[in-house]
């Protein structure tokens, strides 16, 4: 078990005693980057039946891709096995895949009745010869099969590393078409992988920053329709939409969810000033959190709604400051060189990402609550826009690329630094925001 596992990465904690007993699981805190991803092998699930023979290729082809994915795995390809799985309940040949270096192995098999499909899947330990952990499965309609595949590669994912997943998800986005100068914007929404975009909204108007609710069910966004920013909030299930803050001669911008879904965290700029504003989502009723003569924007609850981390200007440049979420005193948390802004509280609640600006480039970082341990984990023209993974190893982000014709992508990074990788969608995109974990 010991050799499955203390490959994958540098700086793992073993939330297990020294020398525990091989029947005991082992429990992997990732705290560094990885050395060498751990060589995996997914052979083709097994179909029970003709006609589940598409599903059952494709669903372990989104498996790989979703391990593979995460760079902490490596594949092994298929030309490589010397066996080969044609039945779900037949012993597996540990020596064939031993021999190719395989250290774990995903079998699987899926099952078709009407548009129902059964997926069940094992994990093996290959060095050890044993199984980890029971076998699982999964059964909804043959519209969901990336769905249930993303959650076989979820079981995975959390039985190796310790950790929760994260491909069960879905991202909302702005959509960017057109020349730069009359840029069409739109919501959309996608798996994480940017699978199955669907569109929210129609390019008539600008919209910008949108974020999901603690739930997943609804996106605050800002919209200019009307020609002045307003808060709207949309029902991602029925694509209904209302103007949630409307104040005369006042702008809305930059909403947040609280972690409970009720309230809303906001800026609004009025009189020349901008400031943090809370809003009671059913009653609403709203209250002013900042009152400095500066301006206090993007937002961000930590984990159990107590404080805040927003961007304000008020030492003179961008900077991050961190407050009780009913107001009051604030503390900055920045400062490195350069101008902080977006910053976005991690869902594990011990790091806040966040855009920095600095000699002309533009980086996506995270620090500590306390400002301590700055690391930045990317350098381009422009990146901005961080928005954490459910279990917060992930963060996706805008790229920007430079010239007249300059388009904006989406890419993800861990949050060591590594596995830099583009996510691709139909047309540009802009200000993702990750959903929790579908249920």
């Amino acid at each position: 078990m010991m050799r499955f596992l203390t490959s994958l990465l540098v700086g793992a904690t073993l939330l297990a005693a020294p020398a525990q007993a091989q029947n005991q699981p082992l429990r992997i805190t990732i705290d560094e980057g990885i050395i060498e991803p751990l060589p995996l092998a997914v052979p083709n699930f097994v179909p029970d039946g003709v006609a589940a023979t598409e599903y059952a290729t494709q669903i372990a082809q989104v498996v790989a891709a979703d391990l593979t994915g995460s760079g902490l795995f490596r594949e092994i390809p298929s030309s490589a096995y010397i066996s080969q799985v044609t039945s779900f309940d037949a012993p597996v040949q540990f020596a064939d895949w031993k021999a190719i270096n395989a250290q774990a192995l995903v079998t699987g098999s899926v099952s078709l009745s009407g548009d129902r499909l059964t997926v069940r899947f094992r994990l093996w330990d290959v060095f050890a010869g044993t199984e980890l952990g029971s076998g699982l499965q999964f059964a909804g309609t043959t519209d969901g099969w990336r769905r249930m595949a993303h959650k076989v590669a979820d079981a995975v994912y959390s039985r190796i590393t310790g950790e929760g997943g994260y491909f069960d998800s879905r991202v909302v986005f702005v959509s960017e078409s057109g020349p730069k100068d009359q840029r069409r914007k739109r919501l959309a929404i996608m798996d994480y992988d940017g699978a199955n975009v669907q569109y929210l909204t129609d390019s008539t108007s600008i919209v910008l920053a949108p974020r999901f609710s603690p739930t997943g069910d609804r996106v605050l966004y800002t919209s200019y329709q009307g020609g002045f920013p307003r808060i709207h909030i949309l029902d991602v299930g029925r694509v209904e939409q209302r103007v949630l803050q409307s104040q005369e001669g006042t702008m809305s911008f930059a909403p947040r969810f609280s972690p409970d879904g009720q309230t809303v965290l906001f800026s609004l700029a009025q009189g020349g000033n901008t400031d943090l504003y809370t809003m009671n989502i059913a009653s609403g009723q709203s209250a002013r959190l900042t009152s400095a003569p500066s301006i206090e924007t993007a937002p961000s609850y930590s984990p159990d709604g107590s404080r805040i981390v927003f961007e304000s200007d008020r030492s003179g440049t961008p900077q991050l400051y961190i407050m009780a979420a009913s107001g009051g005193e604030a503390q900055r948390i920045s400062f490195g060189q350069g101008r902080y802004g977006t910053p976005v509280w991690s869902p594990r609640g011990d790091l806040i990402a966040f855009t920095k600006q600095n000699k002309g480039r533009f980086h996506i970082g995270v620090m500590r609550t306390d400002g301590s341990e700055e690391r930045l984990l990317t350098a381009s023209f422009l990146d901005e826009g961080p928005t954490w993974s459910p279990n917060g190893r992930v963060i996706m982000f805008t790229r920007e690329t430079q010239g007249a014709d300059g388009r904006a992508s989406l890419y993800s990074v861990d949050i060591s630094g590594r596995n830099l990788r583009p996510v691709r969608t139909p047309d540009g995109g802009s200000d993702p925001t990750w959903s929790p974990l579908l249920q």
